[in-house]
């Protein structure tokens, strides 16, 4: 299976000049293939392959001599990456969902490339690039398997180097349980057997902050310094928030992960549920989806089982006697006829894992 190790690079001051312009002259290659591709299909009726625009870059370099100042592989992914979305696209229309043509991408919308196969090499606390240099990396873990790919990304005026590795699933060490999982508001995620862990609400927490930076940078004038430095000032703090809620995420997974062999989380449709205004802010600042990103690819590399089922009914049903009792969202608690009372929550975890052990 597939890992990706991301570590932060300090590159110098000429190393930075030269990382944007391998950026620039990416997304320049980008927005020519993407016009390319419109313009043949509409005067000529032809749709144009990802081989057809790759076996064209060597035309290209004798053409434009600047990009043999970028790895010729750097290059060949860009035009995979075009490729990429547009049989995305075609894969939307096939799925009757809002299809969404690829788009030029602006200066502030392509922040990464990466080298597929060759053109780097770790050298101890260095990270070579082929046409730009030994950029120092900040090696804070052990990569894991085979690397396969190196991807240069930027982020907020920072720069980190991706690392996508294959490993081999590790041999389970079997607990013999199994949980089911409650995502909630008030909550994060309750657990079948009675476990509730908080949601932080780092969004809300922040929001004075946020109201303030984003007051700052719409009172600055459009193209100045100041406000680029507080459209910096705002972007840095959304980031903050996030790495945040990903940390959260990324310690309840673990421990999910080490204590059970089957994990059960409801199959929500979080797109839909987001358009309840009353709701939208508070099903974002949990990270649902994010959690069960984290718990399953962790779950994967364990050699576990994450399980997702459908959510109808598993707040009204009895787990104890299968029986449907209505119950509105303001109450709480469970109460059946059968004599069975608990949190409301707790009783659709139970029901979410009976679920997913009659298909695991």
């Amino acid at each position: 299976m597939l890992r990706t190790f991301k570590f932060k690079l300090e590159p110098t001051k000429k190393q930075i000049e030269k990382i944007e312009w391998t950026l620039w002259k990416c997304r320049e290659l980008y927005n020519s293939l993407l016009e390319q591709r419109k313009f043949a299909y509409k005067h000529r009726g032809l749709s144009l392959s990802f081989y057809t625009q790759k076996a064209e870059l060597p035309v290209l370099k004798k053409l434009i001599p600047e990009y043999k100042m970028v790895h010729s592989q750097v290059l060949q992914n860009v035009v995979e990456r075009l490729d990429k979305a547009y049989k995305a696209f075609f894969a939307r229309i096939q799925r009757g969902e809002k299809a969404g043509f690829p788009r030029f991408q602006g200066k502030n919308r392509y922040d990464s490339f990466t080298y597929p196969q060759s053109g780097f090499s770790i050298e101890g606390k260095f990270l070579r690039l082929s046409k730009i240099g030994d950029v120092r990396i900040k090696l804070h873990r052990q990569i894991e398997g085979e690397i396969k790919t190196c991807t240069i990304k930027r982020k907020n005026g920072k720069y980190y180097a991706c690392f996508s590795c294959e490993v081999e699933v590790v041999q389970p060490q079997s607990t013999g349980k199994s949980i089911g999982i409650d995502l909630g508001v008030a909550h994060l995620a309750i657990t079948s057997e009675g476990k509730f862990y908080d949601n932080p609400t780092y969004l809300r927490k922040s929001e004075r902050q946020l109201k303030r930076l984003q007051r700052i940078a719409s009172r600055r004038k459009k193209g100045s310094n100041r406000r680029k430095k507080a459209i910096r000032l705002l972007a840095k703090k959304h980031e903050y928030i996030a790495n945040q809620r990903k940390d959260n995420a990324h310690k309840i997974s673990r421990q999910l992960v080490d204590h059970y062999d089957l994990i059960a989380f409801e199959d929500l449709n979080i797109k839909g549920m987001v358009k309840n205004h009353n709701l939208a802010k508070s099903i974002v600042d949990s990270g649902w989806k994010q959690l069960i990103q984290f718990t399953t690819y962790k779950a994967e590399y364990a050699g576990k089982r994450v399980v997702l089922v459908d959510p109808h009914n598993t707040s009204q049903v009895c787990s104890e006697c299968g029986a449907i009792v209505k119950k509105p969202l303001s109450e709480r608690v469970h109460v059946c006829s059968c004599g069975y009372t608990d949190h409301r929550d707790v009783n659709a975890a139970k029901n979410i894992l009976r679920l997913a052990l009659q298909v695991a």
